[in-house]
């Protein structure tokens, strides 16, 4: 299975230098496979692309392949207005991706730094979404769209930097091409079935049908779902790295 733990060198760049020089302050690791905390962060990225994609205008949150696709089709068709959209989406994803990465690889006070400060800040930015949305009662206008799926994107972005610099590039949460490949590939060649990234395959998905279905039936109440799972996924972080400071290294989460 995928260790979320990563490895190699300290020498392989710049950046992986900064993260194991944090690693060993106590600022940046993510303790164990932390699988608990992938699948919930998984599924909090379904929700939140649902919410954008019903919601905000027909873009995505974290998908940035379908945003540059969607970005050439509008361009192509005249349609500045979804154009607008999916480059806003694409400039705020980048920016959530250089703050997650950086709080990620620095090093400082936990839990301002390392993949639980990434987790603290993607949490309030969706819960800063959440409170949004209820002030404009589920109704914003096309500024506000804009202006929520800004704050959606860049949380996806932080997400998805953070776990680039904690895990590595074999392991996702936000998107699942690479993953689906990844899968296939190993299924045709070596006849292997990686049950867990399986399962994270699925969960995107799954965490998109329960967004769209709080879309539909409790629109109010739509984004907080992927706040309440980031959190989560934020405390299940905070837990175990907790436990592997108290008991030595953890097992699986």
């Amino acid at each position: 299975m995928v260790d979320l733990v990563p490895s190699g060198s300290a020498t392989a760049s710049p950046l992986t230098g900064m993260a194991l020089r944090a690693s060993a302050s106590g600022g940046r690791g993510w303790p164990g496979h932390a699988r608990t905390a992938q699948f919930l962060l998984t599924l909090a990225s379904g929700a939140v692309n649902a919410v954008s994609f019903l919601a905000l205008g027909g873009v995505f949150t974290s998908v940035m392949t379908a945003n540059s696709a969607l970005l050439g089709l509008a361009l192509g068709n005249g349609h500045l207005s979804l154009a607008n959209l999916a480059a806003l989406a694409i400039a705020a994803y980048l920016v959530g991706a250089a703050a997650g990465s950086w709080i990620t690889a620095a090093s400082g006070p936990a839990p301002l730094t390392g993949v639980a400060g990434a987790l603290l800040a993607e949490s309030a930015l969706l819960w800063a979404l959440f409170a949004a949305w209820l002030f404009l009662d589920g109704a914003p206008g096309t500024t506000a769209r804009g202006a929520l799926l800004a704050v959606g994107a860049t949380a996806m972005g932080c997400q998805s930097g953070s776990v680039r610099v904690v895990a590595g590039s074999s392991v996702t949460t936000a998107y699942i091409t690479g993953a689906l490949t990844g899968l296939v590939a190993q299924a045709t060649v070596e006849r292997k079935l990686q049950r867990h990234n399986a399962l994270v395959i699925l969960l995107l998905p799954v965490g998109a049908a329960v967004g769209g279905a709080a879309v539909r039936w409790a629109r109010l109440l739509a984004p907080a779902i992927p706040a309440v799972l980031v959190t989560a996924a934020l405390l299940v972080t905070v837990a175990r790295r907790r436990s592997a400071r108290g008991d030595g290294p953890p097992g699986d989460a």
